[in-house]
């Protein structure tokens, strides 16, 4: 059985640290909200005016410039397939193109080179084939030993690998299937090579003009599919972690919709910012790489109440965000949370009430009294 004496200190004992509790909740209330006494004639004098504060809605917006660019995986650099002359040149920027339409013809010596070796090797693996085919005669009527046979089908082997050898690199070359099988039938070598597009899409640049002499692999051309397209946001770094809100970005000036696909995990170190992706499927209106845009990101709600108040009614200070809310003694200080922003308004949380006021102009007087109180405070 417990002692009633002990029992009686233990909740003795509770209730002074539950008040304890409550008092040190207070006394962090009121640390956070700073009252800054004036009189209306000072108000007056400093400038000070005041706007009443609105109900938020579930959604809010975000908005940040962005700039227009091409996936990666929708690029293609149509390169030289061997060295030569650039002798036409077919297509222009900004022209659509479709996959295996002609883009440039080029003069070279080593398409020659790499032909001759290919009729070269087509006439070894011809030579070989008879061969085998003649040996193969030979050991069936038992005039010649089984060795001479294996040798002769490893050299056939061996001229089948070369012709084969021969004829990717002359599809390396750029030269189709069906003008390859022509070669071989017709023994006709071509100066000239035609270079075709390995996609659909648009040409972005030409890297190279008629009479150049390229070297293998030197870019002739961009190409790129514009369909979907890209824009990359620049979002600043105290307003990234809204980003996971974000339910869709819009392009007013182009009046499409889309999705946001990627947040960056770093930051710029000259503009503070944080590059996300969003991702749209062009409309009538063109979406042009390297277009400046801005965009809208339109926020999913938070939990507890939005208050939406002009943008000018935000201050940053002491690491925090901060409000000046209209009181019957002047002003209070009051610490809040930045949802998102536009360059009109700004959307927070904070304890609030419907037609409380807030400053908007003569910020810079109640600012300082702030600092001076921080000051007062250390």
């Amino acid at each position: 059985m417990k002692n009633p004496t002990f029992q009686s200190i233990l909740t003795v004992i509770s209730v002074i640290c539950a008040l304890g509790a409550l008092r040190a909740e207070g006394v962090g209330a009121a640390a956070d909200q700073v009252v800054i006494p004036l009189q209306e004639q000072d108000i007056r004098a400093a400038g000070i005016e005041t706007q009443p504060i609105e109900k938020g809605s579930g959604t809010d917006e975000l908005v940040v410039p962005g700039t227009v660019v091409v996936p990666p995986h929708q690029l293609r650099m149509v390169a030289a397939p061997a060295a030569g002359l650039i002798e036409t040149l077919l297509v222009s920027p900004d022209e659509d193109v479709k996959e295996g339409d002609s883009i440039a013809t080029l003069k070279s010596s080593e398409l020659i080179e790499a032909q001759r070796a290919f009729l070269q090797a087509a006439a070894d693996s011809a030579l070989a084939a008879e061969k085998l085919r003649r040996d193969e005669q030979l050991h069936k009527e038992r005039i010649i030993a089984e060795r001479r046979l294996l040798v002769t089908r490893a050299e056939a082997a061996q001229a089948r690998s070369a012709l084969e050898e021969r004829s990717q690199l002359l599809a390396l070359a750029g030269m189709p299937e069906k003008e390859i099988e022509a070669l071989r039938k017709d023994r006709r070598l071509a100066a000239s090579l035609l270079v075709r597009a390995p996609i659909s899409g648009t040409i972005l640049n030409r890297h190279g003009t008629v009479g150049d002499r390229v070297q293998a692999s030197a870019p002739l051309v961009t190409i790129a599919r514009l369909k979907p397209i890209w824009v990359n946001l620049q979002v600043p770094l105290g307003r990234a972690a809204s980003l996971e809100r974000a339910d869709r970005v819009v392009l007013p000036s182009v009046g499409v919709e889309g999705r946001l696909i990627r947040i960056g995990r770093t930051a710029d170190p000259a503009t503070q910012s944080v590059t996300a992706v969003a991702e749209f499927v062009p409309g009538k209106d063109p979406i042009r790489p390297g277009q400046a845009v801005q965009a809208i990101l339109r926020l999913r709600g938070v939990g507890g109440p939005l208050w939406r108040m002009p943008r000018d009614a935000v201050i940053h200070h002491r690491d925090k965000d901060w409000v000046f809310l209209r009181t019957a003694e002047g002003f209070q200080a009051t610490p809040v949370t930045l949802v998102s922003e536009t360059p009109q308004y700004a959307s927070v949380q904070a304890p609030l009430n419907a037609g409380d006021r807030v400053a908007t102009r003569g910020i810079l007087t109640l600012l300082a009294e702030l600092a001076a109180r921080d000051t007062t405070d250390k």
